[in-house]
């Protein structure tokens, strides 16, 4: 069989690039080929199916209709030929990597993987942290925990829970001041991230606007981790996801001064390659994720959604 003539694999590889990365020079970046020649290879394709796959605009490439309908199911065959090529130099899928950010580590993935992996005794997890997305098509990484609306292209995400914000201090410093009472007596101590959109919305909730945050210090820390830290050690007033820190409330480390919490839309999100969502080790803690924050949370996920 002449598959050059019937089954145009390269042509198909450069398609499979360009439809992801949305470039023809990108995908040139990524396979080692100049632009022209992914050009042709693409222009081998569409001659060879009859259809165009590509609308060229000006700074700018979509997909036809022809193109979107092809794309998932070029990227899942090329997701299978690489396992069966892993799986035939005998590179067991052993390994799984998750990216997340540091807070959600920390205060919740952190505390519970023990049990995916008593579960999966055969799947090793190796964990890493960053606040940046990462970037699938040139990072090992088999799945990641964003926040977000969990629109992301080229990627599956369920939600695992929402990022409802409320104040947070420790104890001794609300004493300082006599007590909090109303969402007034806040303001009579520092704000931790004075600037973060979060302490608007949370005090326009509450009934207080134009409160002059913007005149406080600038400073950020980053993540909830060190604002937490910083609101424990008495330093201000955090603006936190109440779900990381149950454990420092019912230490007496952080006090929840009021019941309202306020949601900006975003939340955490398990996102995952399109193509690689029937790999084992994806499944296998996409399954375990779901079912331990139904356990842990049931108000907190009645329903996982899915998005491209």
């Amino acid at each position: 069989m002449k598959l050059s003539k019937q089954f145009p694999l390269n042509a198909l590889r450069v398609f499979e690039a360009v439809a992801r990365l949305g470039s023809f020079t990108k995908a040139g970046e990524e396979l080692g080929m100049t632009q022209t020649a992914v050009s042709y290879q693409v222009k081998l394709l569409e001659e060879n199916i009859g259809e165009l796959l590509f609308l060229r605009r000006p700074r700018r490439i979509e997909l036809t209709d022809a193109g979107a309908r092809m794309q998932p199911k070029v990227t899942d065959a090329f997701s299978l030929l690489n396992e069966a090529m892993a799986e035939g130099r005998g590179e067991i899928q052993s390994t799984l990597l998750i990216n997340t950010i540091a807070t959600y580590a920390s205060h919740w993935l952190a505390r519970r993987l023990g049990s995916f992996q008593l579960a999966h005794p055969a799947i090793a997890v190796r964990l890493s942290t960053s606040e940046t997305l990462v970037d699938f098509t040139r990072e090992s990484v088999d799945v990641a925990i964003r926040s977000g609306t969990g629109n992301w292209r080229g990627l599956l995400a369920d939600r695992l829970m929402e990022t409802d914000f409320t104040p947070m201090l420790s104890p001794k410093l609300a004493e300082s001041v006599g007590g909090i009472r109303r969402p007034e007596d806040l303001l009579k101590l520092p704000i931790i991230g004075a600037t973060d959109p979060w302490w608007q919305q949370w005090f326009a909730a509450a009934g207080l606007q134009d409160l002059g945050l913007e005149a406080r210090p600038r400073s950020q820390y980053g993540s909830q981790t060190f604002e937490a830290s910083a609101a424990m050690a008495g330093q201000g007033v955090a603006i936190l996801t109440p779900a990381f820190y149950g454990d420092e409330i019912a230490q007496g480390r952080l006090f929840q001064p009021f019941e309202m919490t306020c949601n900006d839309g975003r939340g955490y999100w398990l996102v995952y390659a399109e193509g690689r969502r029937n790999v084992p080790k994806i499944k296998a803690f996409r399954n375990w994720i779901l079912e331990e924050i139904n356990r842990s949370d049931p108000a907190g996920l009645q329903y996982p959604i899915s998005g491209a």
